[in-house]
């Protein structure tokens, strides 16, 4: 076998032990046994009697719940390999932008207040909240004079980010009634309790359609890594991919926010990883940022439902717990480096 086969092998099977981890590890533990006889009947009519309460914490709860960890780790890691391509600017990501904090307040206007009508889901509402806070920050970090890669960026990715979190927390005061508004803050800290095949159908088409599109523009990715008048100089069409490939991350980040709320640091941490590790091509960082995010957020979800007894963390906490440190690690490890 091929080194480049090789390798997607071990992806693969590494993807598929964490599925299963995340299947089988819980307050009831299941073994493997029983999640394949459950897999079997469902997929191939296999004719196997496990007990029924455990078919179904299998296949309606953990199974969906695992699937959209894996998708929106991946497409979270992906988003922060194209921000930090695109802006030159290695502090870039989805949450620090506030991509998440503009899709939380498009997501929550929809569903308190039913902005758009039936025309406008709470996905459409998520995006178009993620658009507007990255226009707010382009807006912002040009008015003040800086360059698309300046620190600036994030300094106006910080104010936008407060703002749009300020008018998520004004909305939820003058329109949510209690159990709403404790619903709500419970899902901003990032949730998957309430995932199920739907939100399966709407995560895994979108992380596969935000890969596609990454990889199809791996090229002009690496172009971009020198600046955008190299990328013009070597034949790219500077507007016309950025406006795509930024609205592709906002897409993917609308989405997963609107299924499980704003979960940071997987855009940020796990792309600085694997690019200390792999290098900065996007041919192989676009698939293995992918990969290592589905990985994390696997994980970050099983420690969720296991640290505490009898009660589920917000995986935003997690995540935070685990991805802080690691980025700590990272920064020392690069000092010295530009």
């Amino acid at each position: 076998m091929s080194r480049p086969l090789l390798l997607v092998a071990l992806a693969l099977l590494a993807l598929c032990l964490a599925l299963l981890a995340g299947i089988a590890i819980g307050e009831t533990r299941l073994s493997v046994e029983v999640i394949w006889q459950v897999l079997a009947n469902h997929l191939w009519q296999a004719g196997y009697s496990p007990d029924p309460i455990d078919a179904g914490i299998v296949w309606n709860y953990r199974l969906p719940r695992t699937l959209v960890a894996a998708a929106c780790g991946a497409g979270l890691a992906m988003c922060g390999v194209i921000l930090q391509a695109l802006l030159r600017n290695p502090l870039a990501d989805p949450y620090l932008l506030g991509l998440s904090a503009g899709a939380s307040t498009g997501a929550v206007a929809v569903g308190l207040l039913g902005l758009g009508g039936a025309t406008l889901t709470l996905s459409g509402g998520a995006f178009t909240g993620a658009l507007a806070a990255f226009a707010l920050v382009l807006a912002l970090s040009r008015a003040s004079g800086s360059s698309p890669h300046n620190a600036q960026v994030i300094l106006a990715g910080i104010a936008g980010s407060q703002l749009f979190n300020a008018l998520t927390a004004f909305l939820i005061t003058k329109s949510a009634t209690a159990e709403q508004a404790r619903g709500i803050l419970f899902w901003l800290l990032g949730n998957l309790s309430g995932v199920r095949w739907p939100s399966v159908w709407l995560a895994v088409p979108t992380a596969l359609f935000g890969l596609v599109v990454c990889l199809w523009y791996r090229r002009a990715l690496d172009a971009f890594t020198f600046g955008a008048d190299s990328a013009a100089s070597l034949g790219v069409p500077v507007r016309r991919t950025q406006l795509l490939l930024i609205s592709c991350a906002a897409l993917v980040t609308a989405v997963m926010v609107s299924i499980v709320g704003a979960i940071g640091f997987v855009g940020l941490v796990i792309p600085h990883a694997l690019r200390l590790l792999l290098g900065p091509g996007h041919n192989r960082l676009l698939p293995a940022s992918a990969l290592g995010g589905a990985l994390f957020l696997i994980v970050a979800d099983i420690l969720s439902r296991t640290l505490i007894a009898g009660q589920v963390i917000p995986v935003g906490v997690v995540t935070a717990l685990i991805g802080a440190p690691l980025f700590a690690l990272i920064l020392i490890s690069r000092r010295g480096h530009p």
